[in-house]
C-alpha cells in the first residue's frame, strides 16, 4: 500500500504565506488562516508543500487503506483558495446557499477571494461541521 505524501513538515506556515503571489492571494490567505486558527484553538502546520493544516485526525477506508490528515485544510492554489473540510459540505445547502460565491464538491471548498464569501457563515460552516471534535 502507497504512503500518504501529504504529511505535516517542519516547513514554516509564515513563510509559506509570506512567499503566497500575488499579494491578493496572499492577504486572503492571510485572512483565512486567521479565522480558522481563532476557530481550532491550534497553530497551522504546514502538510507537504502547499497545504496549511489544522488538528490531525486519522481515517481507514473499508478498502483498508489509511492514514492521517488534517481536519480542516487550506491552500493558496493558482486559480483559488481551496479548503479542504473532513467532511462533505452537501448535508449542509442553507448553510452553503448564504456562503456566497463558491465551488464546492465533496469535502473541498473553493472560493476565488475573501470577498466573495460571507465570513460569518464561513464561520458557521466550520462551526456546524466540527462541532463536538476535538482539535
Amino acid at each position: 500500500m502507497t504512503e500518504n505524501k501529504t504529511r505535516p513538515t517542519e516547513q514554516s506556515v509564515d513563510a509559506f504565506l509570506a512567499n503566497v503571489l500575488p499579494e491578493k492571494k496572499r492577504k486572503d490567505a492571510i485572512i483565512i488562516n486567521q479565522i480558522i486558527k481563532e476557530f481550532t484553538g491550534v497553530e497551522p502546520k504546514m502538510w507537504g508543500e502547499s497545504i496549511i493544516g489544522f488538528g490531525q485526525y486519522h481515517y481507514k477506508y473499508e478498502s483498508g487503506r489509511e492514514g492521517d490528515s488534517c481536519i480542516i485544510g487550506f491552500s493558496p492554489r493558482k486559480q483559488n483558495i481551496t479548503v479542504y473540510l473532513s467532511k462533505a459540505m452537501e448535508k449542509y445547502n442553507d448553510i452553503m446557499s448564504r456562503l456566497g460565491k463558491h465551488k464546492h464538491k465533496g469535502s473541498c471548498l473553493h472560493i476565488n477571494k475573501v470577498e466573495d464569501i460571507n465570513l460569518n457563515v464561513f464561520k458557521e460552516l466550520l462551526e456546524v461541521l466540527y462541532k463536538g471534535k476535538e482539535f
